[in-house]
């Protein structure tokens, strides 16, 4: 089946999903139709591609044969696979559905049933990159469902993705997906901190991260972050608001397992800070604001 044989619509035209649809048509795929919550958005988006921007969810059902959904929260979710009113599950039957949003794991096994009950099928697909790789098709993608659904999915995830990985049935990519954003933030809050008391201690703050890089307090986070929270450089790819939310995905699997997380609670309270006083849309790197002095 050649590439352009396959109609994708996306659901979700923001930062990763615009740039989702722009890399799979670059790839030859027909990308038929794009939705937003902002019509402004994909209309702007459709009129790039070529494609339809249908104002009803169930106008990129009926123009696509696969639909990608790139929501915010599990209300979001919910309310494009709802079982009344305009859905995507409306005349569904055959089609396919990859989710990559990070949701609550278990609002993907929701779907997953809502869609086999439609005659549909539901894969996770979740992220682990950012803006960039979403353009160049270079995503870190772990996917959650049945097997035979991720085998149909491999050709466009393997478009958007340079590694791919299947974890298991439906809910535990995103269960992997929670812990992989709980653990970054950590590492970002504690980056802010390292070099927030570099900075009152009079550190040259480049010198620091030099070692850092060199040290036990390497990390991923130093390589992405560490020049933007020097810099005051806090253009988003990766929001406070949505590392708030991450990790509080991960705490409430905690909880439900009954483990305490003292270091995760922490740093959900900062990024929560950071949304409190109006900084929740920079980017993951802004919580250096909260430890910088002089910042704050």
């Amino acid at each position: 089946m050649a590439n352009s044989d396959y109609k994708i619509g996306v659901v979700g035209v923001g930062r990763m999903g615009a740039n989702i649809a722009r890399r799979l048509k670059d790839e030859g795929f027909s990308v038929t139709a794009v939705h937003d919550a902002r019509p402004d958005a994909a209309q702007a988006l459709a009129a790039e591609l070529g494609a339809q921007a249908p104002g009803a969810l169930a106008g990129v059902t009926k123009a696509a044969d696969t639909i990608i959904t790139v929501v915010t929260d599990d209300k979001s979710m919910r309310a494009i696979f709802a079982e009344k009113g305009d859905s995507l599950l409306q005349d569904a039957k055959g089609r396919l559905f990859i989710n990559c949003a990070t949701i609550t794991p278990q609002v993907h096994v929701e779907v997953e049933a809502l869609a086999e009950k439609a005659g549909a099928q539901s894969l996770e697909g979740c992220m682990a990159s950012s803006i960039t790789q979403a353009r160049q098709g270079t995503l870190y993608l772990m996917c959650g469902g049945k097997k035979a659904v991720f085998e149909r999915a491999r050709p466009i995830l393997q478009a958007m993705s340079k590694d791919l990985r299947y974890v298991g049935e439906a809910g535990r990519a995103a269960q992997v997906k929670a812990l992989v954003n709980m653990v970054m933030n950590i590492n970002t809050a504690g980056l802010a901190e390292g070099l927030g008391l570099g900075a009152a201690l009079g550190l040259d703050l480049t010198v620091l991260r030099e070692v850092f890089a060199q040290t036990g307090a390497n990390s991923r986070v130093l390589e992405t972050d560490g020049s933007d929270m020097q810099n005051r450089d806090h253009e988003c790819y990766f929001s406070a608001a949505h590392a708030s939310k991450d990790s509080g995905i991960a705490l409430d699997l905690a909880k439900a397992a009954g483990l305490n997380l003292p270091l995760a609670e922490a740093t959900k309270q900062q990024y929560d800070r950071m949304i409190k006083i109006g900084k929740g849309e920079l980017d993951k790197s802004g919580i250096a604001e909260l430890t910088f002095p002089g910042r704050g």
